[in-house]
């Protein structure tokens, strides 16, 4: 005789690794490009993740997802990425249920960024619910999850002034810059790759130095022409990068390739450079050192910055903390009752087929059987039951899975 073996439950992870743990050469292994993750997404449907999601920016690479266990996950991201499981091992985090919920509401509330109230992250996380539902890799549970954050990371910003001033890598950088080089107006700065985080320094160093001093470079000419003509600025061809590292004081580079594209064979310098490398992978090779007179920081330098706007900030967080436990507490129940609302509609509908039976066998047996009063009563009792039974399910102490596998089993209810 054949048994009928269920199928194993999964449990919803977060893995992954941040620059808590990983530097930018180890982020760098694990980034994913918008290929690498529409790959994962394939690879996952196909591997049978129910659903999940991906990001992968400059401070961090995380998959959020259903799975039997954890590592279904760790190998998504490995073999789609340059990262191995003993580097992974190494430097990253899991979390389980409760745990990988509440760390998905701290990175998109900005809790959890490199600078503390950066909400370009928010930006990243509904993208990535997008682009899973297009693979069709987006559930209810992800979507209601992720439209959870969005609402939190909304009252934080406008609740708290966690967020109060300019925030984000490129605040750091332009607060760098200004502080470092002496007159900048009247300096050369070259920004080499248009990427968001590129796009943002750009637009605050524009409010600070004149338009005719900053110069653009993309590979992509169409996208560099793009902002230049948002901000009134210079922009020169790929071609001219050389010629115009040697004009520069500043140069900010923020491409996303994934191999060095700046180093010291390509620098012919006739003056001091400040040299910014806001990429991940590094696109500033290390050698760039050997030259006198140049000055290379990487943006994991930059995030450690602090001054009073960053340190006020830090009163903010219990706030900021409160809304989150407020909006993951709504979350989580109605994460309960979706667990366990088909068993008390089932255990109702059972009752009453049981009082029908009940109620048909004393219409046969009493002449003078009171049929509306008895109709009343037994709808009494049995929504006392079923409320006993939805308080018990509602209760934070209880195991939903195991309270509602005992009632399907002790009423024998269809699952």
């Amino acid at each position: 005789m054949t048994q009928n073996i269920p199928a194993k439950s999964t449990s919803f992870y977060a893995i992954g690794l941040s620059y808590l743990k990983a530097d930018a050469e180890m982020r760098g292994k694990f980034s994913l490009d918008d290929k690498a993750k529409e790959n994962l997404l394939v690879q996952a449907k196909s591997e049978g993740i129910e659903s999940l999601i991906v990001t992968s920016t400059c401070n961090r690479t995380e998959i959020y997802g259903f799975a039997q266990h954890p590592f279904q996950l760790i190998k998504l991201l490995c073999e789609n990425s340059q990262g191995t499981v003993e580097d992974f091992q190494k430097v990253a985090y899991v979390y389980k249920s409760k745990e990988a919920i509440n760390h998905l509401f701290r990175v998109g509330t900005g809790l959890d960024s490199q600078i503390l109230g950066d909400f370009e992250i928010i930006s990243q996380i509904k993208n990535a619910f997008v682009f899973s539902k297009e693979h069709d890799l987006g559930n209810a549970y992800m979507e209601r999850l992720v439209n959870s954050v969005i609402q939190a990371s909304k009252r934080v910003k406008n609740e708290t002034e966690i967020s109060s001033g300019a925030t984000s890598v490129s605040f750091a950088s332009v607060q760098y810059i200004f502080k470092t080089v002496p007159d900048i107006a009247d300096k050369n700065i070259l920004l080499f790759g248009t990427g968001k985080i590129g796009r943002n320094t750009c637009e605050n160093l524009v409010k600070h130095s004149k338009h005719d001093h900053i110069t653009l470079i993309n590979r992509t000419k169409d996208k560099a022409e793009k902002l230049a003509k948002k901000l009134d600025l210079i922009v020169k061809d790929y071609a001219d990068l050389q010629e115009e590292i040697q004009k520069a004081d500043v140069l900010v580079v923020a491409t996303g390739a994934q191999n060095p594209t700046v180093d010291k064979t390509i620098l012919n310098l006739k003056k001091p450079l400040l040299i910014l490398d806001l990429s991940i992978p590094k696109n500033v090779n290390e050698n760039v050192q050997d030259i006198e007179g140049v000055t290379l920081v990487h943006m994991d330098h930059l995030s450690q910055i602090t001054d009073e706007t960053l340190e006020n900030r830090k009163k903010f967080i219990p706030q900021a903390e409160a809304i989150i436990e407020e909006i993951s507490d709504e979350f989580i129940t109605w994460t309960k009752g979706r667990k366990y609302a088909p068993t008390i509609h089932a255990l109702k509908a059972k009752l009453q087929s049981i009082k029908e039976i009940e109620m048909a066998y004393q219409r046969k047996k009493m002449n003078n059987f009171d049929e509306a009063q008895a109709e009343i009563i037994s709808n009494r009792i049995i929504q006392k039951i079923t409320n006993h039974f939805a308080n018990h399910l509602k209760d934070e102490n209880t195991s939903v899975d195991e309270s509602v596998d005992w009632i399907q089993r002790v009423f024998q209810l269809e699952k």
